[in-house]
């Protein structure tokens, strides 16, 4: 069952030029799974799509495993997100909280593949770090340093504004990776112009 707060178009938030690369960031919960889908406008810009909660009904934890796939592929192929960004569970002392949440992640990494999006995962530490630059914030400093950067002026659900937070991590890493791809395409480049020679003795220099 899926439970959305509702579409918003921030006042004072204009889309740049260029294509808007969509997230859809995922907390993963057996119980209640999280989403939150973001654009990042050409000019790096942040817009707020939507955000809410897929709720899995039923005692077997295989329907519930198969409705979060399901609400997912639904969402996916709303919103026709580019990357999906999904929390890595923290595996604490409670050992069967954490294979739950691994079933819940794994069928979130799933509905990425099976619909042919790119699947970025980070881990709490990394999340709270790029939201709110503190490793150990707690859930309410998240919420409100979410709710302040998409300008968001309802309320949020605690598992909706984690998996925002989660899309916003990807988004503040994409900069980084766009520099790290131009590196290897350059570096790749300069080894094909390499004669073989060059190749063969890198450092031999006769």
């Amino acid at each position: 069952m899926l439970k959305g707060n509702g579409s918003l178009s921030p006042r004072g938030i204009q889309a740049g030029k260029g294509s808007p690369s969509r997230i859809l960031g995922i907390d993963p919960g057996l119980g209640s799974t999280g989403f939150g889908v973001i654009e990042l406008a050409g000019n790096g810009s942040l817009l707020y799509q939507e955000s809410g909660i897929i709720r899995p009904r039923g005692p077997s934890t295989p329907h519930r495993i198969q409705q979060i796939f399901q609400g997912l592929v639904q969402l996916i192929d709303k919103f026709q997100p580019q990357r999906m960004a999904v929390e890595r569970p923290f595996f604490g002392k409670n050992v069967k909280s954490a294979m739950l949440l691994g079933q819940a992640r794994g069928a979130a990494i799933l509905a990425g593949a099976e619909t042919g999006v790119e699947v970025y995962e980070y881990s709490p530490l990394e999340v709270k770090q790029a939201v709110v630059g503190y490793g150990r914030a707690a859930k309410e400093q998240i919420q409100a340093m979410v709710r302040s950067i998409l300008r968001i002026p309802q309320e949020l659900n605690a598992h909706a504004a984690d998996a925002l937070a989660v899309a916003l991590c990807l988004a503040h890493s994409l900069p980084w990776q766009a520099s790290l791809k131009k590196a290897e395409q350059a570096e790749a480049l300069r080894s094909q112009r390499l004669n073989p020679a060059e190749r063969l003795n890198p450092g031999d220099p006769t």
